[in-house]
């Protein structure tokens, strides 16, 4: 017994709130962690909360008081839907939890800098699951970039055209409402900012359109069609301040949830010196079947597999569960060294402050600035 005791305080403490994503991804990736100990599981459902309490064998919470307020839990994985997640790790962080964050980290960048303050006043450590930063594919892109493989880069384009919202029979929820973080931008659109500002640098004005194409969908209660508020296709136009180079550099990204046969996921950067594109056409998964070209100068293009620094020592049918494993490693060594993580709420919020500006891009139909403050 003694020996699991010091076991388990070698570990890191955790609850998962939310059993979406978080019952599908991170509680799959949670059972392999080394670095983690997962205490409990929180839902306001309670008929929901039984069924997984059950499968899974972890004490359950309904109640987030209760919850934040247990003194053996060090942090919480928050997997809720965008509308209150920002609440909940509000109360979590004043409760002094270190906390590991799904995006859009909240509805705006306002509501971001308010739980960046606590988190700084209280020495918290919070991450946010950008996990392309470590997918094996992206992290070889990145270190490319970063040896100067293409030179100064000239243009990038992302092109992230998906079907999983293409069925008009796809019931309303949550992503069917602007006003609860639901739409293409908050799904796919804060990882591509993301993207964007690791792989090069910050983004310094954003001209957009977005676009609603499937304008019902039926409600599961009522049977009856009720209308679609969020974008389901997003389109924009950036310039982004390369930091390696020290230039400006031009990014269009499409954005879409309603292309049938869409070409999946795509990044082309094309510069003075070569061209780097990685891509997968996967609907089913995000993260299997990504590839990496690279064609230096005017030479044809040629495959380019991960260092083996960068492969993961274990994969699942779902490619998710790998790279979020890897993030919830990350956090969980941050915690126990007291180390602030990367990505964390500062990387949450340049790409909130993106999406804010693209939201008032299309408004206004004028490109918008974003300053380094708000």
């Amino acid at each position: 017994m003694l020996n699991q005791k010091l076991e388990s305080d070698n570990k890191v403490s955790v609850a998962l709130a939310g059993l979406g994503f978080g019952e599908k991804v991170h509680l799959k990736a949670l059972s392999q962690n080394d670095c983690i100990n997962t205490l409990a599981i929180w839902h306001p459902n309670k008929e929901r909360l039984d069924v997984a309490s059950g499968k899974h064998k972890i004490e359950a919470y309904q109640d987030w008081d209760a919850l934040i307020n247990n003194r053996e839990l060090d942090g919480i994985i928050i997997t809720t839907p965008p509308e209150p997640r920002y609440n909940l790790a509000l109360r979590a962080l004043e409760a002094g939890k270190h906390l590991l964050l799904e995006k859009p980290v909240a509805l705006n960048s306002k509501e971001i800098t308010e739980l960046q303050k606590i988190a700084i006043k209280k020495k918290l450590i919070v991450a946010v699951d950008f996990e392309y930063r470590a997918v094996p594919h992206f992290m070889q892109l990145k270190k490319m970039l970063d040896n100067n493989a293409i030179g100064t880069p000239w243009l990038i384009k992302i092109d992230w055209l998906m079907s999983s919202r293409a069925n008009k029979d796809r019931e309303w929820n949550w992503y069917s409402e602007k006003e609860k973080g639901g739409g293409v931008l908050g799904a796919l659109g804060t990882h591509a900012f993301d993207m964007l500002h690791w792989l090069f640098g910050p983004t310094i004005s954003v001209n957009s359109l977005l676009s609603t194409s499937i304008k019902q969908r039926p409600y599961s209660l009522s049977k009856q069609l009720r209308p679609v508020t969020s974008a389901d296709i997003c389109l924009a136009q950036l310039e982004i301040d390369d930091i390696k180079s020290k230039s400006i550099v031009p990014a269009q990204v499409s954005l879409s949830a309603v292309s049938r046969q869409g070409r999946g996921c795509w990044i082309d950067v094309y510069g003075s010196e070569g061209s780097l594109m990685l891509g997968s056409d996967n609907q089913n998964d995000y993260v299997h079947g990504f590839k990496l070209w690279f064609s230096e100068s005017n030479q044809k293009m040629h495959s380019i597999n991960p260092d083996e620094e960068f492969s993961f020592n274990k994969t699942w049918d779902d490619g998710r569960v790998a790279p979020v494993r890897r993030i919830q490693n990350w956090w969980a060594k941050g915690i126990k060294n007291a180390n602030p993580v990367i990505p964390g709420l500062s990387e949450g919020l340049e790409s909130q402050k993106v999406c804010d500006k693209i939201i008032e891009s299309n408004s206004t139909g004028l490109r918008k600035t974003i300053n380094s403050s708000l």
